[in-house]
């Protein structure tokens, strides 16, 4: 029954990345009745990464005031209703609401989900279940593309949003139906630790702002997440604008690099885990794999000056890169930090990445609009996987748990 429940919420982060796939993918035929420009299609971008970052923080106490089942429900629900409310604009504005609201809701999937696994699987279980509950992001990504072109070419692209949005009212009533297992018990060691840890020491939350591997890896994700979320929102827009692609074309060929994307994702993690096994120090695995994720990326470079067969590869080349390399830094805070303090951690670091995708995509519309061509922006976003892996090195200089003194935990009272 338990499994049952990881691909239920596997389904459900699945409609998340279909949903927020849907306005990139059908731009093409929204400029037709709704005229954007490059700045603008970014504001719709920021706008959703800004509500986004906001609920990546805040979703995990949403879902632990109301419970699991009831909070995953109000976040469905509410992301789904924000997805089809796209199909009622008729103006830049409206589009804006729309994206801003569907960030709101999609921002609370993934904490909604970890509270799941740990709230039902035990230790020794958990990590499986996130792998299958990650997958659903690129079952969600690779089968956006056809499937918006074929409602396009049935029918008007407002049909598109009313669909998906469809797709979670279906799994809300799944989910409510759904029989959910008993409590898993934790693994006694890991219980007995966590006791031991609870009742001695209290983390000021504040103090993670004074430590230099908060702030790298924070910094780290905001250039890296930079680079993805153009790859994520502007690779339709990039093969209508810059290779006259037209949407049966990009049904066709744009679901391919997110199929790249999920073997990055097994890739990269079972990499380090192997040479973990092969008797590597944790740190020197991690970075190692990091590093050659990041080594990939500049070959996005090349993208504007090679034919389109090739331009498609190196795409999927870099998903495949750009998310060996996110399964890695989101590891890093188990690897540092408490496990009290992991949550929060990651919940900033997802924050900076929300905030790095907002601020490239704005540089992206600006350049694009004043002359500048794709050429000198795949050339910005080519290097920002290197410059991060830099300040991995200097920022975290050894893969090791972290002095709890040194965080601000104090003898609790």
């Amino acid at each position: 029954m338990r499994w049952h429940l990881a691909i239920l919420v596997s389904l459900a982060i699945a409609i998340s990345y279909l949903d927020r796939q849907t306005l990139p993918v059908a731009v093409h035929s929204i400029s037709q009745d709704i005229p954007l420009s490059n700045s603008q299609f970014s504001a719709l971008q920021s706008a959703f990464l800004f509500a986004y970052a906001l609920m990546y923080a805040g979703g995990g106490k949403l879902v632990d005031l109301l419970g699991t089942r009831r909070g995953f429900t109000v976040i469905m629900l509410f992301w789904s209703f924000a997805c089809a409310s796209h199909a009622l604009a008729t103006s830049f504005a409206l589009l804006a609401v729309s994206r801003f609201l569907l960030g709101m809701g999609e921002g609370g999937g993934f904490p909604a989900a970890t509270r799941a696994v740990a709230e039902f699987f035990p230790a020794r279980e958990r990590a499986t279940a996130m792998g299958i509950i990650n997958a659903g992001t690129s079952v969600g990504a690779v089968i956006a593309p056809p499937l918006i072109a074929a409602i396009i070419l049935f029918a008007n692209w407002r049909w598109i949003f009313v669909v998906t949005g469809g797709f979670g009212l279906f799994w809300t009533i799944g989910w409510m139906l759904k029989r959910f297992p008993q409590k898993a018990a934790l693994d006694h060691a890991s219980h007995e630790g966590a006791q031991a840890t609870s009742d001695t020491q209290v983390l000021r939350w504040t103090h993670l702002f004074t430590i230099r591997e908060t702030w790298g890896l924070i910094t780290a994700k905001f250039l890296s997440d930079a680079a993805w979320y153009f790859y994520l929102f502007w690779l339709p827009k990039y093969l209508y604008d810059g290779r006259g692609f037209d949407v049966k074309a990009v049904g066709a060929f744009a679901w391919m690099p997110s199929a790249a994307a999920g073997i990055g994702c097994l890739l990269g993690g079972s990499f380090s885990s192997y040479l973990v096994s092969r008797q590597f120090s944790l740190g020197a695995a991690r970075k190692t794999a990091l590093g050659l994720s990041a080594t990939l990326m500049p070959f996005v470079i090349l993208i504007p000056h090679v034919d389109v067969s090739w331009a498609i590869a190196l795409f999927c080349l870099a998903y495949f890169g750009q998310q060996s390399w996110s399964t890695l830094v989101m590891v890093l805070p188990a690897d540092l930090f408490p496990q009290e303090v992991v949550g929060s951690v990651a919940g900033l670091v997802g924050f900076g990445g929300a905030m790095g995708g907002i601020a490239f995509g704005e540089l992206v519309g600006y350049l694009l609009d004043h002359g500048m061509g794709y050429g000198t922006v795949f050339a910005l976003a080519g290097m920002l996987h290197v410059i991060a892996f830099l300040i991995i090195l200097v920022c975290i200089p050894a893969v090791d748990p972290l002095n709890l003194k040194s965080l601000g935990y104090e003898a609790a009272h």
